[in-house]
């Protein structure tokens, strides 16, 4: 019996999909690591529309999407804060608590995957590593789904789900790590100053 389990067991190792995810301690560690970064993004909104920008995360808390034209959005999250500035209307941003949106999981001060609660999905899909995390105090203000490919480590995608259950996708290009950037490029009143003059 051993001998016929044995071609069988050797043949589902290699069949693809079977591969381990990316422990979630590494995954904590390569976020915890990731202090500045820029990246070109593709954004599939809930409506099936298409925008494209540049992203700037400077963690922890502050992230800048700037939204390429016609849209002309910029969306600004820093000091505990996220503004939606609409390039067409000189009216104030929108603004809501950074903790009560799912990009806050990954931009806190430090990241724990493995907190209690956390992550309500870990798996292997077709090479890549799919993190389902949401705050375990806060449910019902939805999850994020973090894409990761391994060696190295490189976060290439989310898909926020929101308290209504509309899903925004963010498909990030090569990313560059590093580097210093500006706080002002964070500063959602002095954004919103320069937009009143």
């Amino acid at each position: 019996m051993r001998a016929l389990l044995a071609p069988i067991l050797t043949l589902s190792l290699a069949l693809p999909g079977w591969a381990a995810p990316i422990p979630l301690g590494d995954l904590s560690a390569y976020l915890n690591r990731l202090t500045t970064a820029e990246a070109d993004f593709t954004q599939v909104n809930a409506d099936g529309s298409i925008s494209t920008g540049r992203l700037l995360i400077s963690r922890p808390g502050r992230v800048r999407f700037e939204y390429a034209p016609p849209d002309d959005t910029l969306v600004l999250a820093g000091s505990g804060s996220v503004a939606i500035f609409d390039g067409k209307s000189d009216a104030s941003p929108e603004q809501y608590p950074l903790n009560r949106t799912p990009l806050g999981l990954i931009l806190a001060e430090t990241v724990d995957l493995g907190r209690a609660g956390m992550v309500t999905g870990h798996a292997e899909v077709e090479n890549t590593t799919r993190v389902t995390a949401r705050d375990p105090a806060n449910p019902e203000y939805g999850s994020i789904e973090l894409v990761f490919t391994a060696d190295p480590i490189a976060l290439r995608q989310w898909v926020i789900t929101d308290d209504a259950g509309n899903r925004t996708t963010v498909i990030l290009g090569e990313m560059t790590e590093g580097g210093s950037m500006p706080a002002s490029l964070f500063n959602i009143r002095r954004e919103a100053e320069r937009r009143s003059n």
